[in-house]
């Protein structure tokens, strides 16, 4: 396992590689730039401009500029935000927290209701209850998350007034039950999809393991069915789901990035966006980049745990 590690480490840090030189290059060359604001100031001169542009070391040629960025990633060095000079991984720490918490619980309630549902269709398969699942799942994979999140706000907020439309805490609380409470809704619409995927794949597996031989031969032994379901075919379905729960993490990403947006949730899609609107570069691309992390790291990981948990499968 060790030397397979280290080869997926090596094939990591040279996708790292590409994709911050595609990330640059594409935000780089995109009309407008972090210089576009400043020439809408008024008396605000071309040899000002140019100053300016100086300063910030966009007036080198671009390879150079991608050069002496990757060189500081390297170092640790994330470069500062254009729009308050503050250091890029300040920024994103302090957003971090916001979308992992958001994360976290959309990812537990997706597993716990896309694992039930999964297991329920696939002992009462044909059932109304099945056909129900698939129904659901169908139309949860073709529901927008943002027209999701604007008719949860709709309903349940404006109409209701049950939940709160957005932020992530009420001003002056800040206790656990306020942060759990303004949770509800968008990790409930992050979670649709997700429930959506689980439900199926779980379904699926667990068809696939009831009708292999050694699920009849622990039947013909006359072992309780609920023992064959839950403690040989379940354990054996939940398998492939833990090369699912990395797969899907790009997904979350994507998916928390509309979500915080609707919920003006502050975290880290949130911030993307705005960084995006105000051309700061280094953020933008310091987010890229831990994203990017974040996904390779949750795939080998999830290989890493397949491999442990079922002993036939070998990494070598």
């Amino acid at each position: 396992m060790a030397r397979f590690i280290f080869g997926r480490v090596v094939q990591s840090l040279i996708l790292l590689c590409l994709v911050s030189m595609i990330g640059f290059a594409v935000l780089h060359l995109a009309p407008g730039g972090p210089l576009a604001q400043f020439a809408l100031v008024p008396g605000m001169s071309q040899a000002d401009i140019a100053r300016i542009a100086a300063q910030m070391g966009l007036d080198r040629p671009l390879p150079i500029q991608y050069w002496e960025w990757f060189t500081r990633l390297l170092l640790g060095d994330w470069g500062n935000s254009y729009r308050d000079s503050q250091p890029v991984l300040s920024v994103i720490g302090s957003r971090l927290g916001a979308t992992l918490q958001l994360m976290v619980t959309a990812t537990l309630i997706a597993i716990v209701l896309g694992v039930w549902i999964g297991v329920m269709g696939a002992i009462r398969r044909y059932s109304v209850f099945d056909y129900l699942g698939t129904i659901g799942a169908m139309i949860a994979l073709s529901i927008p998350t943002f027209w999701f999140g604007l008719v949860m706000i709709y309903i349940f907020s404006v109409k209701l007034g049950w939940l709160p439309s957005g932020n992530r805490s009420t001003v002056g609380d800040g206790s656990f039950f306020d942060y759990a409470y303004h949770l509800i809704a968008p990790s409930i619409v992050l979670a649709l999809v997700e429930v959506a995927v689980w439900s199926r794949y779980m379904r699926s597996s667990m068809l696939d393991v009831i009708n292999q031989d050694f699920i009849r031969t622990a039947r013909a032994k006359g072992l309780p069915e609920r023992v064959v379901l839950f403690h040989h075919t379940m354990r054996n379905a939940l398998l492939p789901m833990i090369t699912l729960a990395g797969l899907e993490l790009p997904v979350l990403l994507s998916g928390a990035l509309v979500t915080e947006t609707v919920f003006t949730w502050p975290g880290m899609g949130r911030l993307f966006l705005d960084s995006l609107g105000y051309r700061d570069y280094p953020v933008v691309m310091g987010i890229l980049m831990f994203s990017a992390v974040l996904v390779l790291v949750g795939n080998l990981l999830a290989d890493c745990f397949c491999a442990i948990a079922d002993p036939r499968i070998r990494l070598d």
